[in-house]
């Protein structure tokens, strides 16, 4: 039946809108699941966690103090932002300058949380969202924390994805290559959700999300299931 499902999903709502919507905490696989599942589905791809981490990047460039809510809300608001929409190319760029690796060094790691709980900040980052994905024809997957509850609440499907600390830990430090310590790890995994859970609920599905736990699934098997996933509701749609 799985194998059934999956057959169907190149054909799934072609020149319809369709919007996967995907939450989860750090660490749980939802970049790269979601390009994959974007590329499967031949959709656009939208990564709101790096939009979060540009405006901290732009605002430590600029010298602007992080606690400064006011200043914050309004960088989001100046930062010209150029961010790749394809499920095959990774780029960010702030104003001309590719950021794509230096928005993912520890010191932005660390710093996210302060852009991502000001909320002045989120409602710019968010209506930012919306204007992209009505730009790609509602024809997207977009990943984050707020996305199936606050950015894209009516999605054709909405999961969240998640896995045991242990599995997002292990699966954080192979992505950063065994650079950082058991400490830095745990600040950008678990200490980031806390700070964040504080704005935002991203560890328990809303009503109408459907739970994807990927603690004991590889990333194959992971995308496998949360293509059979788009395909069920679709096809009780």
């Amino acid at each position: 039946m799985t194998q059934e499902l999956l057959d169907t999903v190149p054909s799934l709502r072609q020149g319809r809108p369709l919007v996967v919507a995907i939450d989860g905490p750090s660490g749980s696989g939802k970049s790269s699941v979601s390009k994959e599942v974007a590329h499967r589905l031949r959709l656009a791809y939208l990564d709101t966690g790096a939009m979060y981490r540009a405006v901290t990047w732009f605002c430590v460039s600029q010298g602007i103090d992080l606690t400064d809510g006011a200043a914050v809300e309004q960088a989001s608001r100046d930062m010209v932002l150029d961010l790749s929409s394809s499920p095959h190319e990774e780029f960010v760029r702030v104003a001309g300058v590719d950021v794509t690796e230096a928005i993912r060094e520890p010191a932005i790691s660390a710093a996210v949380s302060a852009v991502a709980t000001t909320l002045g900040a989120r409602t710019e980052l968010i209506r930012r969202q919306r204007e992209l994905i009505e730009k790609h024809h509602r024809r997207i997957v977009v990943e984050g924390r707020d996305i199936t509850t606050v950015v894209a609440p009516g999605a054709e499907v909405r999961m969240l994805l998640t896995a045991s600390e242990e599995a997002r830990l292990r699966r954080r430090g192979i992505q950063l290559g065994g650079t950082q310590t058991a400490e830095q790890l745990a600040a950008q995994v678990t200490h980031r959700d806390a700070k964040d859970s504080t704005v935002v609920n991203f560890t328990q599905a809303a009503d109408g999300v459907v739970t994807l736990d990927s603690s004991d699934l590889d990333f194959a098997e992971t995308v496998d299931a949360a293509l059979v996933i788009v395909a069920r509701v679709l096809n009780r749609d």
